[in-house]
């Protein structure tokens, strides 16, 4: 039925930790006079009058009453979104957690990992937090009652102390066979038990919306339902407990990821329901066999530090905002312009800085809660995310401290001092206590930067030390601020040049062999730059504390922006310094992407490697266009062979009266059939080759040997019109089964086990 908004026709509610309320007030009653459970009356029991169940009595009269049976609890959480308040299932595994732990529990408080240990509940005080992400609690409920109005799309549930209400009146109308039981409230609100399969709850007419509702919906009552089982919920299936591989995403422009603009959370907690089901359908048997278990995807988010109140980027860039087409021009500042601001020193460094120590802090919480934990850990990058990944692993440091070679432990440690012997060394010893209250030892030390010390509360003096001794054992010597080494194979040609007597010259010494440093107009901005190109911001890259098995790029940029920079080629032998696997995936249609494997092997015209639909077969329209295909050359095969039979057939039964007697050493003849056979046989060669599959080609290091581009399938309706579907190509890969199949088979055939097919 319909209500006002500020009632919402619901029934009245209590708070959940009282246990002996004696009324009940609506929340917004409860809300307006601020009365608690225990200044509230019990509900008047009587029983119904005869003009209320006219319409209800004949369902089930007939049928023998059950024994009564204590209903079973399932716990619920509270998601709101637009405006939209919902309530979802725990799995069945984490409810029985749940439901222990609340048995079980004394005057303290519990806290129960639950969702694969990405939330902590705390029992006692009912509310859900995030783990590994910032976001607001949420209400936990345990849920045995509930209801659903005409127009309500699923069941909610009511409060715990209103359901306990609910089971008493039930039980007694069971125990005693006494139905058509009558619960009136002070708010006029009423719950009739008709029979053990019909419960409804009335309103009032005061209570309803008397503009918005006709009169015949003022009349309809809700129904009410009790237990999980009797009601319409899909309660989702539990994740095992322990993680073969960890997965880190990273997003691109803008805090939404998608159409439905949506946040890197929820798009990474969908790729993680979708690569959930292909593990149970497409491994299903290494699953039983207790080889796979799942796959952890944790979010990456680094746009709020940018257009948080640190920078203040934001009120700078409101101020020189013009007021016209308001709506297009926040959507630009909040989206569009993250694009130069990774080109811009400053803020490109705050960019990095917030990836690298974003993931290296997921990836310590995850070890604290995970520390069985064994096996390796992948990212991912999508749009400029993917760009951003790619700077960050080519600028990885090994042992050697260039970026060339496999990394060591003496990557993240500075020196072999313990951290009080460091800091008694500065003169610094009075911080000892502040950071080791952090937990901070001299690894984890020298991954935080100056905004990170700054939060600790240590003065800028000594911070300054501080960062300058862990730079200095940090960088090698031959690394210094000017000059940052170029990783080999991703060297651009040199400029050509005429000296004065005319000879030609590269134009760059050795040393310039290396990324060159350019004092720009703005006196506190440096760039790095190619000999050629725009360039590439000069900033200190940080140093990851795991080193990548493999990095996926989903409608990545990469390609062109390293174009742009003035790179044309990227040597074959290239590979990044801590990751050995690398895979560009991107939709045909996708206007943001750019390919790899063209600035590698230039000299071959590659098609990209088509990712197989994951239920093993390809699209049907294009099966169709590659059958016409097939037909279209086996036509022209049949005809070419007609016309080559026919001919031969005339050249070999020549008719004396028809032709002029041939001279001896006249060859026209012979000349002209040796050059129809020619063009018969160039024809059917070239067919030949068109159908001859391209031969095996090395791509380079970059993914082992391996090809590097993989190219989506389309959709059927996305093939009509490829315009109209560009943009959702760019953010379709967060849904995309195909796309979570191909990591999964990537992690997974690492680890020796291959994937299976399920039956269509």
């Amino acid at each position: 039925m319909s209500s006002s908004p500020g009632e919402e026709g619901r029934l009245p509610e209590a708070a959940p930790n009282s246990h002996t309320p004696d009324r009940f007030d609506s929340p917004a009653e409860t809300e307006a006079t601020g009365n608690t459970p225990e200044d509230q009356v019990s509900p008047v029991l009587d029983k119904a009058s005869p003009s209320s169940t006219t319409s209800y009595e004949i369902l089930d009269m007939e049928a023998v009453p059950a024994p009564y049976r204590e209903v079973q609890p399932h716990w619920f959480f509270c998601r709101q979104a637009n405006d939209n308040t919902s309530w979802l299932p725990f799995s069945r595994e984490d409810s029985d957690k749940l439901e222990i732990a609340c048995n079980s529990a004394d005057e303290g408080e519990v806290v129960v990992a639950v969702d694969g240990e990405r939330y902590d509940v705390h029992v006692m005080e009912r509310k859900r937090y995030a783990v590994y992400w910032e976001q607001g609690p949420t209400e936990v409920r345990r849920c045995t009652w509930f209801y659903k109005g005409d127009k309500d799309i699923m069941f909610m549930p009511y409060s715990e102390v209103f359901s306990q209400r609910l089971e008493e009146s039930y039980m007694i109308a069971v125990t005693l066979d006494e139905w058509k039981t009558k619960l009136d409230f002070p708010t006029g609100e009423s719950v009739i038990l008709h029979n053990p399969k019909l419960i409804m709850q009335y309103q009032p007419i005061g209570m309803q919306d008397e503009w918005m509702s006709s009169p015949s919906e003022q009349t309809r009552p809700r129904t009410v339902k009790r237990g999980v089982d009797n009601i319409p919920v899909e309660i989702p299936e539990g994740e095992p407990e322990k993680v073969d591989h960890l997965v880190f995403m990273v997003h691109g422009i803008g805090p939404a990821c998608d159409l439905r603009f949506r946040s890197i959370i929820q798009c990474v907690s969908d790729f993680r329901s979708a690569s959930l089901s292909l593990l149970a359908s497409h491994y299903k048997r290494a699953q039983q066999d207790g080889q796979v278990n799942r796959v952890e995807f944790l979010p990456v988010n680094w746009h709020s530090a940018l257009h948080g109140d640190a920078t203040g980027v934001d009120e700078d860039i409101q101020r020189i905002t013009l007021p016209s087409i308001s709506r297009l021009r926040h959507f630009t500042n909040d989206t569009l312009l993250d694009l130069f601001f990774y080109n811009s020193p400053t803020y490109c460094q705050t960019i990095v800085d917030t990836v690298a120590s974003e993931i290296n802090r997921l990836h310590t919480l995850f070890k604290q809660r995970h520390p069985e934990f064994s096996g390796a850990v992948s990212v991912v990058g999508h749009s400029l995310g993917s760009l951003i990944l790619f700077d960050l692993l080519t600028n990885q440091r090994t042992r050697s401290g260039s970026t060339d070679g496999m990394p060591s432990e003496e990557s993240y440690h500075l020196n072999c001092d313990t951290l009080e012997q460091t800091l008694t060394r500065l003169g610094l010893q009075q911080y000892l206590d502040t950071l080791q209250a952090e937990n901070l030892d001299l690894e984890s030390l020298s991954l935080c930067n100056d905004s990170d010390l700054k939060v600790l509360g240590i003065p800028l003096g000594p911070r300054k030390k501080i960062l300058k001794y862990a730079k200095r054992k940090w960088f090698p010597e031959g690394c210094k601020t000017g000059t940052v080494l170029l990783p080999p194979g991703l060297e651009c040609p040199p400029q050509v040049t005429n000296d004065q007597d005319g000879n030609q010259s590269s134009g760059v010494t050795p040393q310039q062999a290396q990324f060159h440093r350019a004092q720009s107009v703005t006196s506190a901005v440096e760039y790095e730059y190619f000999d050629v190109g725009i360039g590439q911001v000069s900033i200190e890259y940080p140093q990851l504390a795991f080193r990548p098995q493999t990095f996926f790029a989903f409608g990545s940029p990469i390609g062109m922006f390293l174009t742009v920079r003035g790179l044309k080629r990227i040597d074959p032998n290239y590979t990044f310094p801590t990751c050995k696997s690398f895979y560009n995936i991107y939709h045909p249609y996708d206007p943001v992407a750019y390919r790899i494997e063209p600035m590698i092997v230039s000299e071959v015209d590659l098609e990209p490697m088509l990712i197989p639909h994951h239920k093993g077969r390809k699209r049907m329209h294009l099966e169709l266009k590659d059958s016409f295909t097939r037909m279209s050359m086996d036509l022209k095969n049949n005809v070419l062979g007609s016309l080559r039979t026919a001919w031969q057939s005339l050249a070999r039964l020549p008719s004396a009266a028809a032709l002029p007697p041939v001279e001896e050493g006249d060859t026209t003849i012979d000349r002209n059939l040796e050059e129809k056979q020619g063009v018969f046989e160039e024809a059917e060669s070239s067919v030949s080759a068109e159908q001859a599959e391209q031969p095996e080609i090395n791509v380079g290091r970059l993914n082992g040997g391996r090809r590097i581009d993989y190219v989506l399938q389309e959709k059927p309706i996305e093939s009509f019109n490829e315009y109209l579907f560009a943009i959702q190509s760019h953010l379709c890969y967060w849904e995309s089964e195909d796309t979570a199949l191909l990591l999964l088979k990537e992690i997974y055939d690492k680890q020796g086990v291959a994937f299976e097919q399920p039956q269509q």
